[in-house]
């Protein structure tokens, strides 16, 4: 069976980062999803090509995968561990910043939702040449992949290196054995 590719062939895999490094963990974390992004857009552009067919359907339950298992993980590590660190330090732009990072998860919980349906269009139309995404669909999928990239930016250039210069050793020890727990049982 064919694969769709990433657009950028022989790109290093994401870094794999062990839970005694939460901030390294995260990082990877959006590693993984701007590939998974990246996936998305090359599924758009196989579909257009090629219909709905077995590449573009497992390529369609990569990304769901992805999004319906690792992404709410993450956001409750970020909800868990790094917003409320920014919160009581009582910084109004770090406030700010947590508002808004929070009401993206949101954003992103319903904008999943949306896409994840038009994911699941197109496995369920396989095998279907004459297969295409909707001008409605492909606007959901752009403004969930724009506000995804929006969000990583903020979160890697403002809060996490906030959040990691306020985190004690035992408070890092401690988001690590949570996300550990919550991933392992």
């Amino acid at each position: 069976m064919q694969r769709i590719p990433l657009p950028v062939p022989g790109a290093p895999p994401s870094p794999a980062a062990g839970f005694e490094a939460p901030f390294d963990m995260l990082g990877a974390c959006h590693e993984r999803v701007a590939r998974m992004l990246r996936l998305l857009a090359r599924l758009r552009e196989h579909a257009a090509g090629h219909g709905a067919d077995t590449a573009g359907s497992e390529a369609a339950r990569d990304v769901m995968r992805y999004f319906d298992v690792a992404g709410p993980l993450h956001h409750q590590d970020e909800e868990r561990h790094v917003f409320p660190v920014l919160l009581a330090q009582g910084d109004a732009v770090a406030c700010r910043t947590v508002g808004r990072l929070l009401d993206d998860h949101r954003a992103m919980e319903a904008g999943w939702a949306q896409v994840r349906q038009t994911l699941q269009r197109l496995r369920d139309a396989v095998p279907a040449p004459a297969f295409a995404f909707t001008a409605d669909e492909q606007a959901q999928m752009d403004a969930y992949a724009a506000l995804y990239a929006r969000h990583l930016t903020d979160e890697d250039g403002i809060a996490y290196p906030a959040a990691q210069a306020l985190l004690q050793p035992a408070q890092l020890q401690a988001m690590s054995a949570d996300m550990q727990q919550r991933r392992l049982g």
